[in-house]
């Protein structure tokens, strides 16, 4: 038996080596590690979802698969509809149900690279075609060559990142009104919008969710992976427009959210005064790291409004820079691609984290 030929130029997603088994190669505990690659929140679930999860109820039933409390409960706090939001096992399922809903072969979709490696794969896999628009230099996107290639090879979906990841740039409000006169679904992944600087309170101000309703072509993304510190829960969500939310509801699997992460969220939504303060410690230390970044010699480090900021290295390879500080307990991303070479993504963690990390490269590890 032969595996159908597309897998095989497939680039599997990019997954750090597992917590305990690196603190077991270098004979440390676990909370000696500092993990730096992957923008998880170093503070961790809220008080009220740490209860929540103590005192989980029927975890022996089937979860509601309409997630119709959560969902609810997400529209008092976005201000989209409930009947346009869906839940998703990470906003990265959510991606691969729409690519699921609306590809059919051969379908192109548009990227914007350095982007999120799983818009491409989960593209790949759904039989699409990937198109690409580079981002500029300053990460800022090439709108007059996104319209360009919209014209010309009319893709089915444009996927739109901010703040992005890697780098942790925004779009400017007037670029993404122009990219929405255009006829593409335009998918806006805000997984981290609330860590911007000036965006009120989580990010309330600049998130466009509360415009699916009233658009044909809006796509709206969310996560409680990043600001609630839920990530190894896996719960995101989306709002979709009137015309898709029907398609997606046959294709979503049903109870793919399970009962620990929606009893997680719904209390995470009654504890939003202290994930706020969190979030506002990481955006005070993300200032902090920035600074200290740019006194190492041999990086280059660029603004971010998400939870990590990236890092050209100069004169000497990225990987074993990254290696260099793995053997000291300390995780970063690398990135070396041909959109975004020799380069290293530091999440942004905690004060104490900050001052190991900042010693290591001072010591040039």
């Amino acid at each position: 038996m032969k595996i159908p030929q597309r897998f095989e130029t497939i680039t599997p997603y990019e997954q750090g080596e597992a917590l305990q088994a690196l603190a077991d190669r270098l004979g440390l505990s676990p909370g000696q590690i500092i993990k730096l690659d992957a923008n998880e929140n170093p503070y961790g679930p809220s008080p009220l979802a740490v209860k929540a999860l103590a005192d989980l109820q029927f975890p022996n039933y089937y979860p509601d698969s309409d997630g119709l409390e959560l969902r609810a409960a997400l529209s008092r706090f976005t201000g989209a509809p409930t009947e346009n939001l869906m839940l998703g096992s990470g906003a990265d399922e959510l991606i691969d149900l729409l690519l699921r809903a609306v590809l059919d072969p051969d379908d192109r979709v548009l990227i914007c690279p350095p982007a999120f490696s799983m818009y491409a794969l989960d593209t790949q896999l759904n039989f699409g075609k990937i198109l690409a628009v580079n981002r500029r230099p300053d990460f800022s996107h090439d709108v007059p060559a996104i319209c360009s290639m919209v014209e010309q090879q009319r893709p089915k979906l444009l996927f739109i990142t901010s703040p992005n990841n890697p780098d942790g740039s925004l779009i400017d409000p007037a670029d993404l009104d122009i990219l929405l006169k255009l006829p593409v679904l335009v998918v806006l992944d805000e997984a981290y919008i609330e860590f911007v600087d000036d965006g009120g309170f989580l990010g309330e101000n600049l998130s466009r969710i509360r415009r699916v309703s009233a658009r044909e072509n809006l796509i709206v993304l969310r996560t409680f992976s990043k600001w609630a510190g839920l990530a190894g829960l896996r719960i995101g969500f989306g709002a979709f427009p009137d015309w898709l939310i029907p398609v997606l509801w046959k294709v979503k699997p049903p109870y793919n959210n399970n009962v620990a992460a929606v009893s997680a969220a719904l209390a995470s939504l009654k504890d939003l005064d202290i994930l706020a303060e969190r979030v506002g410690w990481i955006k005070a230390e993300r200032r902090r790291l920035y600074e200290a970044l740019c006194r190492i010699p041999y990086l280059r480090p660029y603004s971010s409004q998400g939870n990590f900021i990236l890092c050209k290295v100069l004169g000497r390879a990225a990987a074993e820079l990254k290696n260099g500080l793995a053997e000291r307990g300390i995780l970063v991303r690398l990135f070396d691609i041909p959109s975004l070479p020799n380069s290293l993504r530091i999440g942004v963690g905690r004060p104490q984290d900050t001052d190991r990390l900042i010693e290591a490269l001072e010591n040039e590890v």
